[in-house]
């Protein structure tokens, strides 16, 4: 048996995958002849990834959204499911953070990490569920953190939202079960990409992660998106409800 062939002509829905993760992982779809569509605020990087993505599969979509958004939400699903004629796999790989020391964090800070990682990810699922459920199949990958099981300093509200998004997670599965819908998610470490390499300027905090992280190394972006094409694949037929952490060990500790 030749391992994720079964991806090739899937429909995948990859929410910020203009850049960093979220491109990595749309492109390796592409690349197993997936159709894709990518969605995120720059109109320009999308345009410039959907390239990419085309060269591998050509039929690659973008759509400019704002997760913080509901309807805007809403009608990013829709209009992926149109273009694609369908929708197979959810990726809800949008994310943001403001890393802030607790006393300093405002309310906007803290609505948009929340209203970004937890509330835009329940919504585009709730969005894609509408056309899941009624063909009893579909799958959901929501990359969280392993920001979600531990503490770490100036990170209040992400760690609240990843925790929540986990708790999601497990909800979603449960009650979508009957429906032959797996809800799952990925839990990364620091990944070393361009959103993480004004944090690394600062040594100290470098070093920091480092010795957090028994494999001695930050993960990369492939490292990720390999978690996720398992868990889309037919392979993670039986899984639902887990959380993969890809940490280099961080949580075993």
């Amino acid at each position: 048996m030749t391992h994720l062939t079964e991806l090739q002509g899937k429909r995948v829905l990859v929410t910020g995958g203009s850049k960093g993760i979220g491109k990595d992982i749309a492109l390796a779809f592409a690349k197993l002849g997936a159709t894709v569509t990518i969605t995120g605020r720059n109109e320009t990087t999308l345009s410039a990834a959907v390239r990419e993505m085309e060269k591998h599969s050509p039929e690659c979509f973008s759509i400019a959204a704002d997760m913080q958004n509901v309807s805007e939400v809403t009608k990013m699903v829709d209009e992926a499911v149109r273009l694609m004629n369908g929708l197979d796999v959810v990726v809800n790989n949008a994310g943001v953070n403001i890393p802030k020391p607790a006393m300093e964090v405002t309310e906007d800070d803290w609505d948009s990490i929340i209203d970004t990682n937890l509330k835009g990810s329940f919504f585009c699922t709730q969005r894609a569920g509408k056309y899941m459920i009624p063909k009893k199949k579909g799958k959901i990958i929501n990359i969280v953190s392993q920001m979600a099981f531990v503490g770490y300093i100036k990170r209040a509200a992400y760690c609240s939202s990843k925790g929540g998004a986990v708790q999601l997670t497990k909800a979603l599965a449960v009650e979508w079960a009957p429906y032959n819908i797996n809800v799952n998610a990925v839990a990364p470490t620091f990944i070393e990409t361009g959103f993480t390499a004004n944090m690394f300027e600062d040594k100290d905090f470098h070093q920091d992660v480092l010795n957090r992280i028994p494999l001695g190394k930050l993960a990369q972006p492939s490292d990720v998106t390999g978690a996720v094409l398992f868990l889309a694949s037919d392979m993670a037929n039986f899984i639902t409800g887990e959380t993969i952490k890809v940490d280099g060990g961080w949580t075993a500790i």
